[in-house]
Formats: C-alpha cells, structure tokens, sequence
C-alpha cells in the first residue's frame, strides 16, 4: 500500500493506493478557517491534529502494511513554528488580505516588478513575501520568537519526522530563484526582509525524506515531503511534457502548463513553479477565483450543490444575460494579473433573473477566467482537469465549450496520488507513472456553444478590464 496525505484549505485528507495506482480508500476531515476583517488563519494543533486522525483512521483499514507516505498540502501563506516545531501563533493562510497595502506600495515603487525580474514569482497579499513584511512590521515580537516561517505541507513533516524543511516548488514563491534553485538574497532585501532569512527553511533539492517518529502512521513509515498541492496535482495528473496544461477546478482555480522555457520579462503574474527535473518549470496561474465563489452564491441563493447540475442543464448558455465577474476573494485577485482590490460583480439581473441564471453565470464567469488564466500560462498541448469541480458533469461540458478544447477529467486525489509518485521518484521504487495518471474520462466540446462562447469570452475581458480601472481607482481615495 502506498499513502497520500493532502493538507488542503479546509480539507485533509488521506489516501491509499495499490501498486497499479488504484485508488483503494481515502479518509478526510473538515478544518476551520477563521475568517475576519480580510484576516484568514488557521489552528495549526487543529490542522496537525487533523492528519493524525485521518491517517490513523486510513490505515486501520488497509489490510496490507504501508510501503510508502508522500506529503502535500496547500501553499503560500506563514506557519511560524518554535525550535520544537510548535506554533508560534496561529497560521496566516494563502487566502489572507492583511498585506494588501503594503503589496500595493511595492507596486507602486517597482520592488513588485524587481522581484518577479529576478524570481517569477508575482506576489499576491497572501504569499510569504508581503505576510512576512506585515508581520516584521506589526507583530515582530511573532518572529523573534520563531524558528522557522514554514509553508504547510513543511509544519506537518517537521512534526511527523522531525525534519525542518521545504522542497523548491513551496520555495518558489517568492523567495527562490528559479535558475540556481536557491535563495534570492536580493529579493529578501529588496522586501526589507534581509534580517529575517534566518526564518527560512533549508530547501531540500530533491524532496526531503525522514521516517514517522509520530502518531498516526506505524513508527519508521518512510516518508518524503513532496510538491505543494498544485505541482503535486500536475504530477498526479500525468502533466510533465511541455505545453500540457492542468486545470484544478478547487477553492484555488489554478491554470498550470509544463514549460522548459524561462521568460521572465512578460507581465508579472503567476509564478514559475519549480520543479524536481532543473530545467523544468510548471507555469503557474493560480486564481483566487474558485469554487469559493460558487459555494458564495449557493449558500446566499440557497441552493444546494446536488442541484447545480439540474441548474445548469435547465439554464441556456448566456444565463439569460446575467454575467458574473467572479472575484470574491478579500486579498483580490493574483492570477493572471494582480490586482489586491478587485472585488466580484454581477450584471444584467432583474426580477425575472432566476436561481438558475445566478448559479450558471457564476460557473461560467469561472470558467471564463480559467481561459484567462491558461492562455497566459502558454497552454499548447493535452489539458488536464481535476479537483472538486470535475464531480459536476454539467460544469465539465461548460467547461470544454468555453475553453474549446477536450477535457482528460482525473478524478480521486489526484494531489495524493503526485505526492505518491513524488516519493516513489526520490526513494527509487518503480512504479507505472502511465497507469497512475489514466484520465477517469474525456469531455469534448460543443461546437456550436463553443463559438458562442468565444464571443462571451471576449466580452467578459473588456467588463474585466473596467472593473480592474475601478480597482485601481478605490486604491487612490
């Protein structure tokens, strides 16, 4: 049996794998996010506690030992850790809008630009970059009394095996420069942040391996702390040959293309993920926009999730003409562009507008930007999807008409699954990559709705484009 553990946003979760890829059980618990004034924490005991729970309750009902554990887990934000690997304070997620400000003043001067020249990585309030120089300003007291500032997946492998580290792919952004695969002390002081790099974890190039010294899986279990959750999906997903693309339909929409080509004098946006292959970069659109904003409509609306199918199916293309610039997020939006004050809007509703219209305006507006999104990341080739999303079958088909183009639909835990072969790599156990990577499905598009979408593609950038104007005008007042 191989083991997968996924420390999602709101979600962890646990899954075993047979030696074919087959999926054989998964166990996964809820965890909060306290969400206030733009402020977006969480418990790291609760988080760590969750990770316990699921992997005891996983391998009490595999009837086979565990062969290997690979670890993966959302990105960005801070988790400031003591020397024993305890919380400092509570974590500041990737979703945090605290630094807003201060990201904006380094628009504003150009340290943004200089730091994306020098790294590709295009920060976004919720990154370490602006977290770490709020917290150096406002609570300093916080990292004096740190040991590290790890990213997610990198707190619970510290506290599983003792190991302090990361891997290049969490350290890509924004510290990390993505040629010599170490750290950017320019970048560091460029964001005045030279006194902290003491707070940043070794980079280990491959991943780290340790073996569990904690609860939840048997004493000894190898483990390596593989990709963050995003290049873990890519690799799940079988999305490795340059010009692939991968869509994850999540609470994070994020657009990632394989790429052997470094170009870092376009628009700052996104990031160039790292990856275990020097060379080989994934380039990355991860959008706030998400499945967030979809859960934001359902519950104001009251509709529940095993309706949106019916929804969508009873609704023309267009939604009856109500449209959806879909950015809920308090941070903004940071992909393909950033802009920290965008705010979400909706057009075109009158007395007559239905739950329907709403519900399908959203999920286009959405898939609206995935097209965005993955034609800045220079998608070519074969696309990929996964993530909560792909579970709606109606979503999927209006997915393939707006992008135009056949969706390979991955189903399960496909970030699981890539940090599974990610441990498999580093440990040397060979495993079929192509059997573990077999699309569930193929969606294709409609011609007709496709066209039709083209049109309400172009229309939804030039709305876009204004609504960016008024964000940047609020800035100013």
């Amino acid at each position: 049996m191989y083991v997968g553990i996924d420390v999602g946003t709101s979600m962890v979760k646990a899954a075993a794998f047979d030696a074919h890829g087959r999926q054989i059980a998964v166990q996964a618990r809820p965890v909060a996010l306290d969400i206030r004034d733009g402020f977006v924490e969480q418990d790291m005991d609760e988080v760590y506690a969750a990770v316990v729970d699921v992997l005891a309750a996983l391998t009490a009902g595999l009837d086979g030992p565990v062969e290997l554990a690979g670890l993966t887990g959302q990105g960005d934000g801070v988790w400031l850790v003591d020397e024993e690997g305890r919380p400092v304070r509570p974590a500041i997620s990737w979703m945090d809008g605290r630094a807003h400000e201060l990201l904006s003043q380094w628009m504003e001067s150009g340290v943004f630009t200089s730091v994306f020249r020098r790294t590709g990585s295009a920060m976004f309030p919720g990154c370490p970059g602006p977290v770490l120089g709020w917290l150096d300003r406002h609570e300093p007291k916080a990292l004096d009394a740190a040991a590290t500032a790890l990213y997610c997946k990198d707190m619970v492998f510290r506290r599983l095996t003792g190991v302090r580290a990361t891997d290049v792919s969490d350290a890509s952004m924004p510290f990390l420069d993505p040629r010599t695969r170490t750290y950017d002390d320019e970048t560091l002081a460029l964001l005045g942040l030279g006194h902290r790099r003491g707070l940043l974890p070794p980079v280990s190039d491959p991943v780290a391996v340790g073996e569990t010294d904690g609860p939840g899986l048997p004493p000894g279990t190898r483990i390596a702390d593989g990709p963050y959750d995003l290049p873990a999906c890519a690799l799940g997903a079988g999305v490795t040959r340059p010009g692939d693309g991968l869509l994850i339909i999540g609470t994070c929409l994020a657009s990632l293309v394989a790429t052997d080509v470094l170009d870092l004098e376009g628009e700052p946006a996104g990031l160039y993920i790292s990856t275990d292959g020097p060379g080989q970069w994934l380039r990355a659109m991860p959008a706030m926009v998400g499945t967030a904003a979809l859960d934001w409509v359902l519950n104001t609306t009251g509709v529940q999730h095993a309706d949106v199918d019916a929804l969508l199916d009873a609704t023309p293309p267009g939604s009856n003409g109500v449209e959806v610039l879909p950015y809920f997020a308090p941070s903004g939006e940071r992909a393909p562009f950033v802009e920290p004050r965008l705010r979400a809007e909706l057009t075109g509703v009158s007395l007559e507008t239905t739950k329907g219209d709403l519900v399908r305006a959203t999920c286009e507006g959405i898939a609206y930007a995935a097209r965005h999104c993955l034609e800045a990341a220079g998608l070519t080739g074969d696309l990929a999807v996964c993530g909560g999303g792909t579970r709606s079958p109606a979503w999927m088909r209006l997915f393939a008409d707006v992008l135009g183009r056949p969706l390979r639909v991955v189903e399960g835990e496909v970030g699981a699954r890539g940090a599974v072969l990610a441990a498999a790599e580093r440990y040397g156990v060979p495993l079929d990559v192509a059997a573990w990577t077999q699309p569930t499905t193929v969606v294709e598009p409609d011609g007709a709705r496709a066209e039709r979408y083209g049109v309400g593609y172009a229309k939804h950038l030039a709305e876009l484009a204004h609504a960016r104007t008024r964000a940047r005008a609020r800035a100013h007042r």
